[in-house]
C-alpha cells in the first residue's frame, strides 16, 4: 500500500490523501461501512457499489471467525470472492469484540479466552492467531490484536493494558513474517494506539506505535462512552504524534458531526455503525438534522426522502411512504433508510474532502455540524 497526502486545510489540521490497495484506491478522508459479518446488513452489494459507492469496507474478524469459518473463506478464496465484493476491505482484529464480551471472557498476557455469543463454546485468541485468520479472511488493510479498554477506567489499569496491547503488536509483527498472504497480493497492518483518555499514556503509545514504521495507523478506545470532548482531546493529541504522510484510522467513531470534527484534527478513515443501526431504528442523518421518520409530523409529507440526498431512495420515495412502512413494520423501510444514511456519510467525507482541496474546509465543517445537530 503507497498513501499520497494530497491536500491540506489552511484552517485546520483536515487532510486529503490517495492510498492504493490491491483491490483499487481509497480517497481520504473516507467512511466505511461495517459489514461485520461479510455483509452491510440489508443492502446489497450491487446498491453498496453502485449507490453508496464507498472506496473500501469493513470486516470483523471475530465474527468471520465463528461464521462462516476459515475454512469456508478459504475455500472460496478469501472474503472479497466469498462475498462478491471486488474493492478493498479492511478487517478489525476483534480486540472491540472481546471488550464488549466483558462478562464472558478473560485476558491474560498470552491472549484472551472467550465465550461465543452463538453457541457459548470456548475459543481463544492470541496476537499470532488473530494475524492466521486475518490471512485466511484477506483484507487489504489487517488490524493488531489489541485491549480496548472501557470507560471510565482507572489510570493503572489504562496503563498495564496499554503496555500488553504494545507487548501484543510486537507479537503480531513477529507472526507476520512467519506467515505470508494466501491469495497472491499484499496486506497492510496497522498498529493501534490506546490509552484510555488519558494524554501522556495516548501520547507514550502514539510514539511507540509510531517508531513501528507501518504503512498506516489506528487509534483505539475511543467512542466508548466518554464525552466527545475527551474523544477530540485524545485524537488530536495522537495525530500531533503520528506520521503526517501516512493515514490516520479513528476505529468506530462515530456521528456525521464527530467524524467532522476529528477530520479536522487530522484523522483520515473511520468506520461505524451508527447509520445502518440508527437506519433501522428510523433515524435518518441529513444535511439539515436528524429526522427521526417514526414520528406522526411525516404521515402526509409527500416531499422526497431527502431532496439533497445522492441515493436512488431519496428521489424516488417520500418520507410518508417510509413511515408508513416504518409503521407497518415491513422491512423495505429499514432498507431504504439504511441506503439513505450510508450515502449520506458517503456524501459527507467526499464533500469534506472537496472542501479540503478548496482550503475552505474549516469554515464548512462548523456550519455543517450546527446544522447537523438540529432535530428536525
Amino acid at each position: 500500500m503507497s498513501f499520497t497526502l494530497e491536500h491540506k486545510d489552511p484552517g485546520s489540521s483536515a487532510r486529503a490523501g490517495l492510498f492504493q490497495t490491491a483491490h483499487g484506491p481509497v480517497h481520504t478522508p473516507i467512511f466505511m461501512p461495517v459489514g461485520t459479518v461479510a455483509s452491510v446488513k440489508g443492502v446489497h452489494q450491487r446498491e453498496l457499489r453502485e449507490e453508496v459507492d464507498p472506496d473500501i469496507i469493513l470486516g470483523n474478524t471475530y465474527h468471520l471467525y465463528l461464521r462462516p469459518g476459515m475454512d469456508i473463506l478459504e475455500a472460496a478464496g478469501g472474503l472479497h470472492a466469498f462475498m462478491g465484493w471486488d474493492r478493498a476491505i479492511l478487517t478489525d482484529s476483534g480486540g472491540y469484540q472481546v471488550y464488549s464480551l466483558s462478562a464472558n471472557r478473560k485476558i491474560k498476557e498470552e491472549g484472551v479466552k472467550f465465550k461465543s455469543h452463538i453457541d457459548g463454546s470456548y475459543h481463544v485468541f492470541t496476537p499470532e492467531r488473530v494475524m492466521e485468520l486475518q490471512r485466511s479472511i484477506g483484507a487489504d488493510i489487517i488490524m493488531a490484536f489489541d485491549e480496548c479498554t472501557p470507560y471510565p477506567c482507572d489510570y493503572k489499569y489504562a496503563e498495564r493494558s496499554m503496555h500488553m496491547t504494545h507487548r501484543w503488536l510486537d507479537r503480531c509483527l513477529e507472526h507476520l513474517e512467519k506467515v505470508p498472504p494466501k491469495y497472491g497480493y499484499g496486506q497492510s497492518f496497522f498498529p493501534i494506539v490506546q490509552g484510555s483518555t488519558y494524554k501522556d499514556l495516548r501520547e507514550r503509545s502514539a510514539e511507540y506505535i509510531a517508531s513501528k514504521g507501518a504503512v498506516g495507523n489506528a487509534i483505539g478506545g475511543l467512542s466508548v462512552g466518554e464525552p466527545a470532548e475527551e474523544m477530540y482531546a485524545m485524537a488530536g493529541a495522537v495525530c500531533a504524534i503520528l506520521p503526517e504522510d501516512k493515514p490516520r484510522y479513528l476505529m468506530g467513531v462515530g456521528t456525521p458531526a464527530n467524524i467532522l470534527e476529528n477530520i479536522a484534527l487530522g484523522v483520515d478513515m473511520f468506520d461505524c455503525v451508527m447509520p445502518t443501526r440508527n437506519a433501522r431504528n428510523g433515524m435518518l442523518f441529513t444535511s439539515e438534522g436528524t429526522i427521526n421518520i417514526k414520528n406522526k409530523k411525516w404521515e402526509a409529507d409527500f416531499s422526497p426522502l431527502d431532496p439533497e440526498g445522492r441515493t436512488f431512495v431519496d428521489r424516488e420515495y417520500t418520507r410518508a411512504y417510509l413511515r408508513h412502512l416504518f409503521a407497518a413494520n415491513e422491512y423495505l423501510g429499514k432498507q431504504i433508510a439504511t441506503l439513505h444514511n450510508l450515502g449520506f456519510y458517503l456524501q459527507l467525507v467526499r464533500e469534506a474532502r472537496q472542501k479540503i482541496a478548496e482550503g475552505t474546509f474549516a469554515a464548512w465543517k462548523d456550519k455543517m455540524v450546527r446544522q447537523m445537530d438540529k432535530r428536525l
